[in-house]
């Protein structure tokens, strides 16, 4: 924080006590509210800048709008007001000096300084907030407070002592020590013998690391390096019989000893192995790369969906058996016809062009097979229940993953689980968990004993070591699926606890992996409360993981929703280049977890009436986190599946049958109501493919008054792309342009602004001018626009569309008196390629809050030599649906709870933004049906060759209603389909 920095002569910059009207970390949004409360020109306040760490923001009101000055510490230390170039600023040691100075009149601001907007000081109440009210006072912290490496078998168990024991023992002989060894150089000394026993004493742990290191190597040069085996344990030996003034001049020949093996030992091992492998027979593959046990050809019972008019034809629906051979590579397709026989059919797993599922039929799937070249044939089945379609997806996806041409995987399943384990170790077995058994939304039989790639485990009040933790993690993986996963992060912050294990196949494609943790507790100076997280790149594709453990107390919702927020701006996970954006919009898929402790606001015989009656949506309806979510408070634009289990908390220990519900304690009877504070939410980049498969909780696993929940997810992921035709030359250079963007933007200043582009696709981020067009129907709302000639075009580093529809453009506007923002968002570059410019239209928020909404047009300007693609099992047609209807949901959201309606603020005309016609869009034109091409786009049908597959419910589903209306369309694509 700003507040904590020095200034010239050691002066602290807030002088010897903060100023009321400092408020520290305010945001900007709720420092303009203060002053809008305060309703005086020359109300002004001073909070710590967003933009630059160390500075400062003056905020004033003057005429209903606030205006924000930069207050920049320079190189002594010193504090001024950002002035314009070639204005001499004035600088100060203190805040309290510069403001007092900007009270008088006359002095540049845009009026004086008046009446100062004080901070509300909140008195920290020991709430006992401590253990779910359970614990009289704090868990004491585990000796090892955070591991920022995974576990291996030398990691001591001792941590490291808080303080650097050199600068201790420095100061010790500075002190002391240092005026005798002056005395013996003066006498004629040739040695310091006070300053060799503080460097021998400081360095008693380097010596003993070093010789375990040695030890290591000892092994590893008897088999590959004899001479150099020889030299290391002659140093070893005489390590343990030296000591004295010898010991210093040995720890610097072991030094030595230990770099020139390191630098020489991967050669000598390698020679050594090549020569071996000249001479003798291959042996087995390692342990790691072994696989998995094989998977049985598993059959699923279906009916073909189909028209209406078809079914006329066949007098009855057509029952068939899907098998799926995930070792063979096969799907064999069965059609029982007359006198019990069958007919069948089998398709290869590279005829298999593409799932689609349905959003409104759960249990139906659409499968596109290659029939001849160049042609398709699209059949859709109904499944006996939408968990027999999403084990049928999952075995497929498995099929094509293992006999694909495809070097990397294009899909990876992920298992995460939260526990709060109540301080006591788990069961000898926790089987249920790791296998989505239990209660709600669970896996079929079929695919329960499938591995995952993935698994993330986030756990509260874990008093189980680090080590002991990860391996028992690694036993029970390896029993049920007979795979050595590896760890590849574990942090820990007092009891909480996440961990990440990879299959080992996997292990190089992960990369960037970052580990942090925010501490919450009282005051947040308690790590008993707070959250831990971990980032990583699992080949292109960027991941983000958060457990926590909010605050607890049925009344204390407003302290969880801080919590969140808190952990959403501390957190330091991703690439530190976008530090304008908080971590739900640095990485394509953020998965948050744990006991986040919000409850249910009903009255306790109803709750546990509804709970033995399995009617779970009355108590959804007043869950505390859904209410919030619903206001916008919280996990803005964050998703997570249905809930279908009873609440996880708080149960009897050794029971799930009955839910303890009130406890004794000094201060009275506390009630804690049985409540879903056991979560996993998620949120993901526009147009990327997720689907969670599973979310429930076990009902084995008794040994903490909270149970286990589980989910799983189907992701999509990206390669580490390489262009096969090498870097663009100018004539075939993708570029990213802009016709317009407008902005409105929550907030009473009236400055000017820009707009900052970043992306991985981009060499480095790039700024537009500012803002020419400004105007505002509203005090608190602010209209802004950038014509063409303000928005600079983007030039991406590669051109190929197969690796930039995986791309997303971060956009974040800024204002140009502080840098600061005002709005961040996301936008996906898959549909906006092609020849002319499409429209986007998506919400802005900072911080966690919602700040605005942004539209544009912009188009993805592709050269037609980078034009080829492969495909994918997956089509668009899912995720783009699913981002359209939550965009939209969003937006209807946002206008609701802050601003007037959306036509209120653009305004009834339809804007000088036009959107681009495709091929689908002059067709509907020429039919008069215009009306429907969002729809169809939004849908995936954005091909006039694909819609030759389209159904009467795929038109429903895409907004085609009208019964008149279907029959025109699907009629012009039967007569298109003949003139082929």
């Amino acid at each position: 924080m700003a507040g904590g920095g020095g200034s010239g002569g050691g002066v602290s910059p807030l002088g010897p006590a903060p100023p009321m009207w400092y408020h520290r970390d305010l945001s900007r949004a709720a420092a303009e509210e203060l002053l809008a409360r305060a309703g005086r020109d020359g109300s002004f306040l001073v909070r710590d800048s967003e933009s630059v760490n160390g500075a400062y923001a003056l905020c004033v009101l003057f005429q209903k709008h606030v205006h924000t000055y930069r207050i920049l510490p320079d190189d002594e230390g010193f504090l001024a007001v950002q002035t314009s170039q070639g204005v001499q600023p004035k600088r100060f040691k203190t805040l309290p000096e510069l403001v007092s100075l900007y009270l008088q009149p006359s002095q540049g601001l845009v009026t004086t300084l008046l009446y100062p907007v004080d901070r509300e000081e909140t008195a920290v109440s020991d709430d006992r907030d401590y253990s779910d009210g359970e614990d009289e006072k704090p868990p004491l912290p585990p000796r090892s407070a955070s591991t920022s490496t995974p576990p291996g078998p030398d990691t001591p168990t001792d941590s490291p002592p808080a303080a650097n024991g050199l600068s201790t023992i420095s100061h010790e002989y500075l002190k002391g020590s240092y005026a005798l060894d002056l005395e013996a150089v003066k006498q004629g000394a040739c040695s310091l013998p006070h300053l060799n026993k503080t460097l021998v004493a400081s360095c008693k742990r380097l010596n003993g690391e070093v010789d375990k290191v040695l030890s290591g190597l000892e092994i590893l040069s008897k088999v590959f390096d004899q001479q150099s085996a020889f030299m290391v344990s002659k140093m070893i030996q005489q390590s343990v019989n030296q000591g004295g003034d010898q010991e210093l001049e040995n720890l610097v020949t072991k030094l030595a000893i230990l770099k020139d093996l390191l630098s020489s030992i991967e050669k000598k091992a390698l020679k050594a192995l090549q020569d071996m492998s000249l001479s003798s027979p291959c042996s087995p593959p390692p342990l790691s790369m072994r696989h998995s046990k094989a998977i049985p050809v598993q059959a699923f019972e279906v009916k073909l969906d189909v028209y209406l008019a078809e079914l006329t034809k066949i007098g009855k629906s057509q029952k068939y058996t899907l098998s799926v051979d995930v070792e063979g590579g096969r799907l064999v397709v069965m059609k029982k016809v007359k006198d019990n026989q069958e007919d069948w059919t089998t398709f290869t797993h590279d005829k298999i062009r593409q799932l689609i599922k349905s959003q409104r039929v759960q249990n139906k799937l659409g499968i596109v097979f290659e029939k001849e070249k160049d042609k398709s044939q699209r059949k859709d089945f109904i499944f006996a229940s939408a968990k027999k379609r999403e084990a049928f997806c999952q075995l497929l996806q498995l099929m094509k993953n293992k006999h694909s041409n495809q070097d990397e995987p294009d899909m990876i399943s992920i298992f995460i689980g939260s526990w709060n384990m109540g301080s006591v170790p788990s069961p000898k077995s926790v089987a249920s968990w790791v296998l989505c058994r239990g209660l709600g939304k669970t896996l079929d039989e079929m695919t329960v004993t499938i591995p995952h790639d993935l698994y993330v485990f986030g756990t509260q009040e874990n008093s189980v070591c680090d080590r002991e933790w990860v391996e028992s993690l690694r036993a029970m993986l390896k029993e049920q699926t007979e795979l050595d996963y590896k760890s590849i992060a574990v942090q820990t912050l007092w009891n909480i606890k996440i961990a990440v294990l990879v299959k080992p196949e996997h292990e190089n494609r992960i990369s960037h992996v970052g580990m942090s943790s925010v501490k919450t507790g009282i005051a947040n100076t308690l790590g008993n409360k707070g959250a831990v997280g971990v980032s990583f790149m699992f080949n292109g594709t960027s991941f983000g993981f958060v457990n926590c453990h909010l605050t607890s107390g049925n009344e204390k919702i407003a302290r969880r929703n801080q919590n969140y927020l808190d952990i959403l701006r501390l957190l330091s996970l991703g690439d530190k280049q976008l530090s304008s954006f908080d971590i739900s919009l640095r990485f394509t898929h953020l998965f948050w977890l744990g006991d986040l402790n919000y409850r249910l606001d009903m009255d306790i015989q109803e709750i546990l009436n509804y709970i033995n009656r399995k009617e779970f949506e009355p108590l959804l309806k007043v869950d505390q986190l859904n209410l919030e979510r619903e206001k916008n408070k919280v996990f803005l634009r964050f998703a997570e599946e249905e809930i279908s289990f009873p609440p996880t908390y708080r149960y009897e220990r050794g029971s799930r049958d009955t839910y303890v519900w009130q406890k004794q304690k000094a201060t009275g009877m506390r009630t804690n109501v049985p409540s879903w504070c056991d979560r996993i939410l998620w949120k993901s980049y526009p147009e990327t493919h997720i689907v969670c498969n599973s979310y429930g909780c076990t009902d084995d696993i008794v040994t903490s008054d909270h149970s286990p929940v589980f989910a799983t997810f189907e992701v999509g992921v990206t390669s580490q792309f390489v262009s096969k035709k090498g870097l663009p030359k100018s004539s075939e250079q993708a570029y990213i342009e802009f016709e317009s963007i407008e902005a409105i933007v929550k907030t009473a200043s009236r400055t000017k602004f820009f707009i900052e582009f970043y992306s991985t696709c981009l060499e480095e981020f790039k700024k537009s001018y500012e803002n020419d067009s400004q105007s505002s129907d509203n005090v608190n709302f602010l209209r802004v626009g950038w014509s063409n000639k303000q928005l600079t075009t983007l030039k991406p580093l590669l051109s190929e569309i197969e690796y930039l529809q995986d791309q997303h453009l971060l956009l974040t506007v800024k204002s140009l008196d502080g840098y600061e923002s005002y709005g961040e968002c996301v936008l996906a570059l898959k549909s906006m390629i092609g020849s002319t410019a499409q429209q986007f239209h998506t919400y802005l928020s900072h911080r966690g809050e919602e700040t605005g909404n942004i539209r544009g047009s912009m188009r993805v300007r592709v050269p037609s030599e980078r034009m080829g693609t492969r495909e994918r099992l997956y089509g668009n047609a899912l995720n783009v649906k699913r981002c359209a209807v939550y965009s939209q949901m969003f937006l209807k959201q946002f206008f609701l709870h802050c601003i007037p309606p959306m036509q209120a603020l653009w305004g009834s005309s339809s804007s000088s933004l036009s959107v681009g016609e495709s091929s689908v869009g002059e067709w509907l034109q020429r039919l008069g049906l215009e009306r429907y091409e969002q729809g169809l786009l939004h849908n995936g049908w954005d091909d006039l060759e694909f819609l030759s597959d389209i159904t009467e419910e795929d038109l429903e589903e895409a907004g085609v209603l009208d019964p008149a209306h279907k029959r025109i369309l699907l009629e012009s694509l039967r007569q298109q389909q003949q003139q082929k």
